[in-house]
């Protein structure tokens, strides 16, 4: 079919662009929440940019979003298939950090419903409405089409209690590098679930391009003293009271690898390869992300002090 429309294009023939088909399935996460939850892969045009995971908290009367996903398209076909369990509008979308795969479907729900956006400042800060995100770059027209960048409505700087309804919701910012630079996480007390964002991934290897080794262990920190029943991680399909495991594992293990290797007077040149990460090894993107990460962390300890 696609084939079909390029032909048509070259010939000079308008043409309709489909909408790229994301088989979406939501998981029930409890009696209010569901969750799309995206392939562990980096972003690609056969998975549209369905790679990062997004959920609805049902609280009477709306839905309130944690994370939007990466295209206008993919927040098209979750509420869909949201409104085949019940149709309610969506008052509030909240957005964990900046990475484009978690808020560009924004657009949907601000342009449907006239959403509250709620979240990070660093998507204000960093992009326009002409900026080309890698999602503009690397995504099929079909995927990425009536994708456009959505201004947050109020940006997240201390802790914020959301009522919406009679659902509360704790607005947690990390406050420091973690992630990213502005990392957020949100708590539902009602049901004890905690949405962490990519502070915390399972199932496959984090990228830390944007991130600090100390504050990905601080951030560790602060959602292991939370009473939480459900973790639902950035990435990965694992939304038990276990899902930060491999997260604390890998972060630990890097630390003190490294660490020992810069005692070692391993240099900058050989880290990659006195340092393997070998336990995770068989998790997805390990060849892609898992030796930048080592370098990475390098760098950031390389002079450390322990705080």
């Amino acid at each position: 079919m696609r084939k079909f429309i390029s032909t048509m294009a070259i010939l000079g023939l308008s043409v309709s662009v489909f909408a790229h088909d994301y088989k979406l399935e939501p998981k029930k996460i409890n009696d209010n929440t569901w969750c799309f939850l995206g392939k562990l892969e980096a972003p690609t045009k056969n998975n549209g940019g369905f790679m990062s995971n997004h959920c609805y908290v049902n609280t009477g009367k709306n839905y309130v979003l944690i994370d939007a996903g990466a295209t206008y398209e993919l927040a098209k076909q979750a509420y869909k298939k949201m409104s085949e369990i019940k149709k309610l509008p969506v008052s509030t979308v909240i957005l964990t950090h900046e990475h484009d795969d978690h808020w560009l479907g924004a657009s949907f729900y601000k342009k449907e419903f006239n959403s509250k956006l709620i979240g990070s400042s660093l998507i204000n800060k960093n992009y326009n409405e002409n900026s080309k995100t890698r999602m503009f770059k690397m995504l099929s027209e079909d995927a990425i089409k009536n994708t456009s960048i959505i201004k947050v409505d109020e940006e997240i700087k201390e802790v914020k209690t959301l009522k919406v309804d009679e659902v509360e919701f704790q607005i947690i910012p990390i406050g420091r590098k973690a992630h990213s630079s502005d990392d957020l996480f949100v708590y539902v007390p009602s049901n004890k679930t905690l949405f962490a964002s990519d502070i915390v991934m399972n199932g496959r290897i984090t990228s830390n391009r944007d991130g600090s080794v100390i504050g990905q262990l601080k951030a560790v920190e602060m959602i292991e003293k939370m009473d939480y029943n459900n973790l639902i991680p950035g990435h990965g399909f694992d939304t038990s009271k276990n899902a930060i495991n491999e997260t604390k594992q890998y972060f630990t293990l890097l630390k003190q690898r490294v660490l020992e290797a810069v005692e070692e007077e391993v240099g900058a040149a050989n880290i990659t390869k006195h340092v393997k990460m070998e336990e995770f090894k068989d998790k997805a993107l390990y060849e892609e992300l898992n030796s930048r990460n080592v370098f990475d962390a390098y760098s950031e300890l390389e002079f450390y002090e322990e705080e």
